[in-house]
């Protein structure tokens, strides 16, 4: 069954284009570096999809914009109710900061507690389709989590790979969704290319950002919101944190695709934000452009990720 509006997958290095069916991670001319990215079919969407089509949906999560999202069969989403979380006007950080409007998206409403749930429930939903029993990840911790969770809640065993260094909440959470974990002595780098190697040798469908194309599908969802929610107004700029650069690609594609359909005039412009202690991006913007590779030394984990493997998106 293929419900999708997916036109292509298209390789961000070489620009060569796939149909769905002949690629299931990076390009296979490219390797690791070579991203894909979902391709639409805009035209055929257009038809299906509009601001009255969304003043008439009932479906209050992510899977309101079905129509941009990868999902070939529908029958395979999960039971969690993922996104759909609050927009809040912060007008008491605005007024402090001076500022004349400011808004936070607030994704701690998610099952898991974060934006991952929203990747999370299009990598479980794709495994299904391919008929997988498991699935994997790297994380330092909230992706972790946001897959044991999802995987959890269809059967599915999640294998996952974090660094020591990850909390041991984050831990324990995975333990309680009965993952199986596996701490590797590194960053979280090498526990990404650790479970990169998992899922060649044992076949487990693998979750990682910038390795799975489908994830930036699901994390631009939150922006797919902020957007309807702000009643289509394009705010100046969206300040996202970024840690693999997954997600401020994501919200990227969001207003991309909202454009492209004609249910925005203009695009906000994004900020990267990062730690102090682990910001290659911030280097490589004051420098020669070049994303080189950072030893993380921040408490916040969720961004301490020493080379962005979403670079180039």
């Amino acid at each position: 069954m293929d419900m999708s509006y997916v036109k292509k997958l298209k390789c961000l290095l070489c620009g060569t284009e796939y149909d769905s069916n002949e690629v299931k991670y990076n390009c296979p001319k490219c390797g690791d570096e070579g991203v894909l990215e979902i391709i639409y079919d805009y035209p055929k969407i257009k038809k299906d999809f509009n601001q009255d089509t969304l003043k008439k949906n009932k479906e209050f999560s992510m899977w309101r914009y079905l129509p941009l999202l990868p999902v070939d069969d529908p029958a395979k989403i999960g039971p969690s109710k993922v996104g759909w979380t609050p927009l809040y006007e912060a007008k008491r950080i605005r007024e402090n900061l001076g500022m004349l409007n400011l808004w936070i998206k607030d994704d701690g409403r998610n099952p898991t507690a974060s934006l991952k749930d929203r990747p999370s429930a299009i990598a479980i939903v794709k495994a299904r389709e391919l008929g997988e029993k498991i699935v994997t990840c790297a994380s330092t911790g909230n992706a972790a989590s946001s897959l044991a969770g999802a995987a959890a809640s269809v059967g599915l065993k999640s294998y996952i790979f974090v660094p020591q260094t990850a909390p041991s909440a984050k831990i324990a959470q995975l333990l309680v969704f009965g993952s199986t974990v596996f701490a590797v002595r590194g960053t979280y780098d090498e526990a990404f290319d650790l479970s990169i190697k998992a899922t060649r040798e044992f076949g487990w469908y693998n979750r990682n950002t910038a390795f799975n194309p489908y994830m930036v599908e699901g994390k631009k969802t939150v922006a797919l919101e902020i957007i309807e929610q702000m009643d289509f107004e394009v705010p100046d700029y969206l300040f996202v944190p970024v840690g693999d650069g997954c997600i401020i690609s994501g919200v990227a594609k969001a207003y991309k695709d909202m454009f492209s359909l004609g249910f925005i005039d203009r695009l906000p412009k994004l900020v990267a934000v990062q730690a102090e202690g682990c910001k290659p991006i911030v280097e490589a913007v004051n420098g020669d452009g070049d994303v080189k590779f950072v030893e993380p030394n921040t408490i916040a984990d969720s961004i301490a990720v020493g080379i962005p493997r979403n670079r180039l998106m």
